[in-house]
């Protein structure tokens, strides 16, 4: 079997073994009543002419749904893991992830930032060139409200300021002390052992927040909803 084939038949095993697991009806939520149009907002992406994509992608439509779910299935060194992505708490940024994931951009990338500490425990990823470099080219608004909180397993997007959201997002693999500026995303329902896996293999930096010792890469990235 060709090499380039087995992230994909892993994840499709994957996609069949989750759905058994959690149940098909958790991809989306209830159709929205006959002749009613489904909920959507409208999302402002503003293109960053001066961080330009860094892999092939194009901005997402401005409009997005605003109910139901995305499960988004990982691949990864470590293992897999599934996230299951709320449309109705952050619409925009779901959509934005979906795109991405079927724009192939998390497909064979790296995540170069692990943290381990008493206020921070997290796997950040999503950045093509290596820590808080290379995005999708455009950015958008956070969408929070000041009531987050990030216990194990929240997956958030990560940023360099109030609305500068593009690719990055992190796992929180143990819990996260940060203020709520962070846009959550949703949360892992299969496969936090893999994070667990990964943080026992350690961190390569004495303060705990550096690069993983041994590197995390993200194989295949497949989404449903």
């Amino acid at each position: 079997m060709k090499r380039s084939l087995v992230p994909a038949l892993i994840a499709t095993t994957l996609l069949a073994a989750t759905l058994t697991t959690l149940g098909t009806t958790s991809a989306n939520a209830a159709p929205a009543p006959s002749g009613r149009p489904a909920p959507t907002v409208k999302c402002e992406f503003t293109p960053t002419p001066d961080n330009p994509a860094a892999k092939p992608v194009t901005v997402p439509k401005a409009t997005a749904k605003a109910k139901g779910t995305a499960d988004v299935f990982f691949v990864t060194n470590y293992g897999p893991f599934v996230v299951r992505m709320d449309r109705a708490s952050a619409p925009c940024g779901v959509h934005n992830f979906v795109h991405l994931v079927q724009s192939r951009f998390y497909d064979r990338t790296q995540c170069f930032r692990l943290t381990d500490s008493t206020r921070l425990g997290v796997l950040q990823c999503g950045d093509i060139y290596r820590q808080e470099e290379g995005g999708p080219g455009y950015k958008f608004p956070d969408e929070v409200d000041g009531t987050e909180t990030y216990p194990r397993g929240t997956v958030a997007y990560g940023n360099q300021g109030p609305g500068t959201n593009g690719s990055e997002f992190f796992v929180v693999h143990s819990f996260a002390n940060i203020d709520p500026a962070y846009t959550v995303l949703g949360k892992v329902v299969f496969g936090m052992s893999t994070f667990d896996r990964i943080v026992a293999a350690g961190i390569a930096d004495p303060d705990q927040d550096g690069p993983p010792t041994r590197p995390v890469r993200i194989l295949k990235v497949l989404t449903l909803g």
